[in-house]
């Protein structure tokens, strides 16, 4: 491939990623975002949307993503495995935070743990793959339930002195306003989590990703900070499945 064509490939891929970004946008405006003459992004737009990639919509001058995209990402999500994609997220993760990272996801109205590293410290947990958590005692779960991936539960167990067994103190609507859940002691005494949504490509919450640890290590002042590494852990998992936000 010559390199005015891989330069040409490049430019289009750019186009794409501009449309997803803004939703529309003219073909002077493109032109200038791509730093070309307004006919040569006439002549990439015309190839994208041979290929139903683009199209016009209402105003004939503005572009937009086309059905093709859609094609080509329902594809693309069918090959995806969550876990896979997640993992060199979740590597990260437990090496900057130091404790064990999981990903959950909703099933039959519990939290399933389908992916796990475990932190750097001595201390990092037990096995939690496969295992069935329920929702309202753990971080994950919580986060599924704010975000509808799960209903809330008729009763809510007690596990520990400390799990929350009222639905209005479980700070639902907390968990959607700062983006992540976390529990202190609720599922097992000693252990607290911090955990962030990840979405799928429609934008709905799919799965979670958590952190959790020793109550002495991963202490209360720590999870703010240890939330918005995940929230951003979250975003890149989420971009991996399909999700572009």
């Amino acid at each position: 491939m010559s390199n005015s064509s891989v330069q040409s490939v490049d430019r289009a891929i750019a186009i794409l990623e501009i449309l997803a970004r803004e939703g529309a946008a003219r073909v002077t405006d493109l032109a200038a975002e791509l730093g070309v003459h307004k006919s040569t992004a006439f002549r990439l737009l015309a190839a994208l949307e041979r290929g139903g990639l683009v199209e016009q919509g209402g105003d004939r001058g503005r572009y937009r993503l086309g059905f093709g995209v859609v094609r080509l990402a329902g594809a693309a999500t069918s090959q995806l495995d969550l876990a896979k994609e997640a993992r060199e997220v979740c590597l990260r993760l437990a090496e900057t935070v130091g404790e064990t990272v999981n990903v959950a996801v909703p099933r039959d109205g519990c939290a399933v743990n389908v992916s796990q590293v475990r932190g750097p410290a001595a201390i990092s947990g037990h096995n939690w793959v496969g295992q069935r958590t329920p929702a309202h005692a753990t971080s994950s779960g919580k986060v599924l339930l704010a975000f509808g991936a799960l209903p809330l539960p008729a009763a809510l167990d007690r596990y520990t002195p400390r799990t929350i067994t009222s639905p209005e103190r479980l700070g639902l609507e907390q968990v959607r306003e700062r983006g992540w859940a976390s529990t202190e002691e609720e599922l097992e005494v000693g252990l607290n989590a911090v955990a962030a949504p990840i979405r799928g490509g429609d934008g709905s919450v799919v799965a979670a990703v958590s952190a959790s640890g020793p109550s002495y290590r991963l202490t209360r002042q720590r999870l703010p900070e240890v939330g918005k590494l995940l929230v951003e852990g979250a975003r890149e998992i989420s971009q991996r499945i399909g999700h572009y936000g």
